[in-house]
């Protein structure tokens, strides 16, 4: 665990950082054999419509490299992958916000629980806190809502809402650098503490190879309100990542990550090939020091509203409750 040494102790993986990690690599494999015989002409269509923005931040983001950089990613490595975070990585804003709130439109949640998930989405982004005791009620909290319902139900919704709130978030020049990875033949994979269902529909939708997800325990196709160990943040996602990699046959030192928070320097650490994408303070920093490539799409002509950040941990339903107690101000 070498690569957590920069860490304080409080912060190194645990066992249920390795369940968790271990489980989502199950369930992004799975889910990844299944995208590989269903249709692509989705993805097709949103190339095709999309490819000259794309192609363009790609250019600009070439053209801010400090130092001319060699040919990569590497064609034909089959050794390699690509490991993208989501939230404001290739996404504007958070998925677990945006998926809120298209469940609260379709009045998935009772109106006594928004002001208990208002007030856990507002700690998580004002304090930044990682408390367990917080953690743990939070974690309680979201699972309370999807108990019960099938998880066919939830994809149904979730193929609904990503049309409605984030298709038009993407970022072109995140969404080239996955490209890259896949015309050089490489496999790419989103690595997200969103729940894992939501993560693999935003993976197909861009044609990206799979999704490495919070899994959340479900009995017969229906929800049982437990987690599978944990949220997959932090070092729950390097656990993930290394256990993919171990089942796929991938050198870490051949792959690359892209994130913009320093929540992920376990997963960038892992990697020989770290890239810190619209980065917060602390990740650029860190990828300065250690002559990590950077690339923000948020500045100049390309800028555009970045969203609401990811709360650590607290799952799709407490994400939406801010977007639903704004909607509630805004009728009085």
């Amino acid at each position: 665990m070498a690569a957590f040494g920069w860490l304080p102790s409080r912060r190194r993986a645990t066992a249920r950082s390795v369940a968790a990690g271990e489980a989502a690599a199950e369930a992004a494999r799975k889910t990844s054999q299944e995208l590989e015989h269903a249709t692509r002409a989705e993805a097709e269509a949103a190339l095709a419509a999309g490819a000259a923005t794309a192609e363009g931040a790609a250019e600009e983001a070439a053209e801010e490299a400090e130092e001319a950089e060699p040919d990569f990613p590497v064609a034909g490595d089959v050794h390699a992958a690509a490991f993208f975070d989501l939230d404001n990585t290739i996404m504007q804003g958070a998925a677990l916000y945006h998926f809120g709130r298209g469940l609260y439109k379709r009045k998935f949640f009772r109106t006594r629980d928004l002001a208990r998930f208002a007030w856990q989405q507002a700690y998580f982004r004002l304090a930044g806190a990682e408390n367990s005791g917080h953690m743990e009620d939070a974690q309680s909290s979201a699972l309370s809502i999807v108990q019960g319902h099938r998880v066919a139900d939830l994809m149904e919704m979730g193929e609904e809402i990503y049309d409605e709130y984030m298709a038009e978030r993407i970022w072109p020049g995140t969404r080239a650098l996955a490209q890259a990875h896949l015309d050089a033949g490489q496999k790419v994979w989103l690595v997200t503490a969103a729940p894992v269902e939501t993560a693999t529909i935003i993976a197909r939708r861009l044609g990206l190879t799979g999704a490495l997800g919070t899994v959340a325990e479900s009995v017969g196709g229906v929800y049982t309100g437990r987690l599978v160990g944990e949220v997959l943040h932090g070092p729950a996602k390097a656990e993930a990542v290394r256990a993919l990699a171990a089942a796929e046959t991938l050198e870490l030192a051949r792959c690359a990550a892209y994130s913009d928070s320093a929540n992920d320097i376990p997963m960038l650490s892992l990697v020989g090939h770290p890239y810190a994408i619209n980065p917060d303070a602390r990740l650029r920093k860190h990828a300065r020091e250690h002559g990590w490539r950077l690339r923000d799409y948020r500045t100049g002509r390309k800028a555009a509203k970045v969203g609401i950040p990811a709360a650590a941990g607290v799952g799709a339903v407490a994400g939406g409750a801010a977007a639903a107690a704004a909607l509630q101000r805004r009728r009085r």
